[in-house]
């Protein structure tokens, strides 16, 4: 059924229920009336009757069915009256008088009048299976004293002779409401039809599945809120990422208990895209969008995308990168080196030859001699090496400390080492560098089943303000070019650490120290993780 049809025939089912209620509220009401009107009359009738004097001096003597003076005296009240029916009976309720002969002589039924104990009574009575509006009144001698009763009945009409009645005007306001109804439920059907874009309900209901499921099978997480910041769609990527429950439909982020890092993202104007936020332990892709209909805001729909795993390729490929142009500045400098030679030689000074190439020997064994023999594990101690040239490029003098000690470690434990360490190292490298005999000191040690590192600069150290923040920056605003990220390398040292049960902090020491601990097991558990941000120092 279209949707005018749908809303006429509610129209109707409507009007029908109004109508059948208000034509038995007519007649109840009708009836009522009636009765009151009809039981008056009656009422009047029967007291005149019973305080007739020959009513009152006949009654006590009278017998059914002898005499001819009380029926007469009946008979003139009915007619006078226009009642239908006038009775006289004795105290012990033998009828004397009515208009129908077969009654004389019979029991009045009285139901539930209360004539006998001296007072009037006026009601419905059922006599011969007919309806009368009656009245009941003592006939009393002189002494007061109750020698029989009147009894009159007003023609009442049945509920289906009032039903007929009623029936005219009823069918009158039927056809009235029914065209009021019809015209009513066509304006509204259109109106509704423009609001719902010329949809009838079974294609609202099939857009609005379709909808739901298109949005719940997307791997990406849609959430949107209105202006109140209340939401009014969450897919199972968005309560995934966000860890939202599952009835988060509905309520607001204050009620939600979401981080104010997290909300401000979610509710303020975006000025760029992908805005990256470290969610727990997720790196995730925020895009947020306000809605607007004809001019009025509706309020935001955000897309987040899970970027976790690019991430870390991306800072693979990034310190892959920074040690491929050390490789590169390696290569000039071994050029250089390699020129040198030639012209000693071609100068015939082959003393200084040999002298010249046992320095560069010594230099480059004596580096990786003094890594080596404390860094067991080639993969951190390929990344110390490589950046001890980087920092030399950068004027910084790059020294690892001689009581450092690490054997071999487990692949897992020496990618979150070369983490920790290089982001760390890249950090002191950028704090120190154009300072005054500038310098970065690393100590990598190993303990009774944990792992301590510590890294400490020449710079200006860390600003006491943001010495609380400084892993707490896990959004960006600008834009990311580089291979290698800026802005989440401290935060993903932290969640390095905080992943295997470690931890790490900071404080100022001539200097930045950065200290990081962590066991050499992982934990069997994953830990909970607060929702952490990075920021470059």
């Amino acid at each position: 059924m279209s949707l005018a049809s749908q809303y006429l025939g509610l129209q109707f089912l409507i009007v029908i229920a109004v109508l059948v209620a208000v034509v038995g509220l007519s007649i109840a009401q009708s009836a009522a009336s009636t009765l009151r009107v009809e039981s008056r009359k009656a009422l009047s009738a029967a007291e005149s009757l019973a305080s007739m004097p020959a009513v009152r001096a006949l009654v006590p003597g009278a017998e059914p069915k002898i005499g001819a003076a009380l029926p007469a005296v009946a008979e003139s009240v009915r007619t006078v009256s226009g009642a239908q029916s006038v009775i006289l009976a004795t105290r012990d309720l033998r009828i004397l008088t009515s208009p129908d002969p077969a009654q004389v002589g019979n029991p009045l039924d009285l139901g539930a009048s209360t004539v006998l104990a001296g007072q009037a009574w006026t009601g419905l009575s059922i006599i011969d299976g007919q309806s009368y509006a009656s009245a009941h009144v003592p006939v009393m001698d002189d002494h007061g004293a109750i020698v029989g009763l009147a009894a009159v009945g007003m023609e009442y009409p049945s509920a289906w002779e009032r039903l007929r009645t009623a029936a005219p005007n009823a069918l009158i306001y039927f056809f009235l409401a029914g065209v009021l109804g019809t015209v009513g439920s066509l304006l509204l059907a259109a109106r509704v039809k423009r609001q719902t874009l010329g949809l009838e309900p079974q294609e609202i209901t099939s857009l609005v599945e379709h909808r739901e499921a298109m949005l719940h099978g997307v791997k990406e997480g849609v959430l949107a809120l209105d202006t109140q910041h209340r939401i009014t769609l969450a897919n199972d990527g968005a309560r995934t990422l966000l860890g939202l429950p599952r009835d988060s439909v509905g309520r607001t982020l204050k009620e939600l208990d979401i981080e104010p890092v997290l909300h401000d993202v979610l509710t303020q104007k975006q000025d760029e895209a992908d805005r990256l936020v470290l969610v727990n332990d997720r790196v995730v892709v925020f895009n947020r969008k306000p809605l607007t209909s004809r001019g009025r805001a509706l309020g935001s729909v955000t897309t987040l995308r899970d970027r976790t795993e690019l991430s870390s390729l991306k800072a693979e490929l990034g310190t892959t990168k920074r040690i491929t142009e050390t490789l590169r500045a390696q290569t000039h400098e071994f050029a250089n080196q390699l020129h040198t030679i030639s012209g000693l030689i071609q100068l015939h000074e082959y003393d200084d030859v040999v002298k010249f190439v046992n320095g560069v020997s010594h230099s480059r064994s004596s580096l990786h001699q003094g890594i080596t023999s404390c860094i067991e594990d080639p993969t951190l101690a390929a990344l110390l090496i490589a950046k001890t040239s980087q920092a030399a490029e950068r004027g910084v003098a790059l020294q690892l400390d001689q009581d450092s000690r690490l054997g071999r470690t487990g692949e897992s434990l020496t990618r979150d080492l070369t983490t920790i360490v290089g982001n760390l190292v890249d950090n002191a490298i950028d704090a120190a560098a154009g300072q005054q005999d500038s310098r970065v000191r690393v100590r990598i040690l190993e303990t009774e089943g944990s792992l301590e590192i510590t890294v400490k600069d020449s710079g200006p150290g860390i600003d006491a303000g943001v010495a609380d923040e400084i892993f707490r920056q896990g959004f960006t605003t600008k834009s990311d070019t580089t291979l290698g990220g800026r802005g989440f390398g401290l935060a993903l040292t932290r969640l390095a650490c905080l992943r295997r049960g470690g931890d790490v902090r900071v404080w100022n020491e001539d200097g930045a120290v950065f200290f990081a601990r962590l066991p050499m097991e992982a934990p069997s558990l994953e830990k909970g993780i607060t929702h952490d941000q990075s920021a470059h120092h």
